[in-house]
């Protein structure tokens, strides 16, 4: 009799008693189990995994820097995986982006972000503590990233200890009832606005137009209110662009980065802000330095398989791969039938199927089965169906996956 598995999984509800596949090696775009089946990876582990798994020149970075230096302090100490990984990061976004904070994870991140708001405002003498945000985003599971996403069957058992936030409502058609919210809003000075740019992903996603993720910057920016960019999922290419902000012409005050920085290969956040909210900071007064840490900060394993993931991009035709996958996305997803709400940006793509039910539908497990037994990681969200794969993925992977699809259609539609 096997002994039951003493681990606690993420987001699995362990008392359905599903299978949880045992996972021996990854490659390319797909994994492999200790029974010998071959997985696509449909869905990048969570949507962190750009180029594939095991990319080779990520793994020797590794496992280079694995034989110099494994962890060190960085509060006050520094190493060159860091420095180069910083220089490479201001190069590569938009300007003035010019000051970068690491972190573990995307939640890490938005918190680290949002205490850089705080505090800026706080440093500067000007009493502003509201943080505004997207209605349906997503930011974390960490109290901050709760208190800023969406309140409800995530967090709702939390709920005593996430903060009061502004809220505005998604954007419907042309997006005037977010902006004249957002305006509204802004009049009583409120410190910062956090949104997804372009795409809110665990809160179903969900797109909307760049015009009006162009308009929210600049209603942010008449009434000086600092605007956030959470692209740990939506970064690295997840849109068609390297950011998706590129696509309304927008730079952010900080920027927070996460998943596709190693390439999905191991933990590392960047939080990236301008040299005004840096001077913030900046004093001879201890009191006014920016208080957040944690014990792995820029571990240098992790940076230097960033620093390798910056070199993939620069070395490999990765553009014109994400521009195939998108394309491929979008005929795909456009030939499905028996489904709603069908959609793509860039390497995404996404529709529904069965009734409008949400995260908890009835259909989830099914739908999860359905795939599972096709030997596919596709995680539905309830009865959400996304598909957001690594760039490498085969024109023959991707097809089995949306054969999968369209027989979910017809079996649960």
């Amino acid at each position: 009799m096997t002994t039951p598995s003493p681990v606690w999984h993420p987001f699995t509800q362990h008392g359905l008693n599903e299978p949880i596949p045992l996972v021996t090696y990854g490659k390319g775009a797909a994994l492999h189990t200790e029974d010998g089946r071959r997985i696509v990876d449909a869905i990048s582990s969570w949507w962190v995994t750009t180029h594939g798994h095991c990319h080779p020149a990520i793994m020797a970075a590794i496992r280079d820097q694995a034989e110099k230096l494994d962890q060190i302090i960085f509060a006050g100490w520094t190493h060159e995986p860091a420095e180069q990984l910083a220089r490479g990061l201001i190069d590569m976004m938009p300007a003035p982006l010019a000051h970068v904070f690491y972190s573990d994870s995307g939640s890490t991140a938005v918190e680290v972000a949002l205490k850089m708001a705080l505090g800026y405002w706080r440093n500067r003498g000007e009493p502003r503590h509201r943080i505004l945000t997207l209605e349906h985003g997503y930011h974390g599971d960490t109290i901050g990233g709760m208190s800023v996403g969406a309140r409800g069957v995530y967090n709702q058992a939390y709920a005593p200890l996430l903060f009061d936030v502004g809220t505005l409502p998604f954007p419907v058609g042309d997006g005037q009832n977010t902006l004249d919210a957002l305006a509204a809003e802004c009049g009583a000075g409120p410190a910062a606005l956090i949104v997804e740019p372009l795409v809110l992903g665990a809160g179903g996603m969900l797109f909307y137009e760049a015009s009006i993720l162009a308009e929210m910057r600049a209603i942010c920016a008449a009434h000086r209110v600092l605007f956030i960019a959470d692209e740990v999922m939506t970064g690295w290419g997840r849109t068609g662009t390297l950011l998706a902000c590129e696509q309304a012409g927008v730079v952010p005050d900080i920027l927070c980065l996460s998943k596709g920085l190693t390439g999905g290969s191991v933990p590392l956040a960047a939080t990236l802000a301008t040299p005004e909210i840096f001077a913030a900071h900046r004093s001879t007064d201890k009191a006014q330095m920016f208080f957040h840490s944690s014990s792995y900060t820029a571990n240098p394993i992790a940076c230097a398989a960033a620093l390798a993931n910056l070199a993939v991009w620069r070395d490999e035709p990765v553009r014109e791969r994400i521009a195939t996958l998108a394309a491929r996305q979008a005929a795909r997803i456009g030939a499905l039938t028996g489904v709603r709400n069908a959609r793509v940006l860039g390497t995404i793509a996404a529709c529904e199927i069965g009734g409008n039910e949400g995260y908890l539908a009835e259909i989830g497990p099914a739908l999860a089965a359905h795939f599972r037994d096709r030997n596919l990681l596709v995680r539905p969200m309830g009865n959400n169906v996304y598909v957001m794969p690594p760039y490498c993925i085969d024109e023959a992977d991707l097809d089995a996956v949306y054969a999968a699809i369209q027989a979910a259609a017809e079996r649960f539609g």
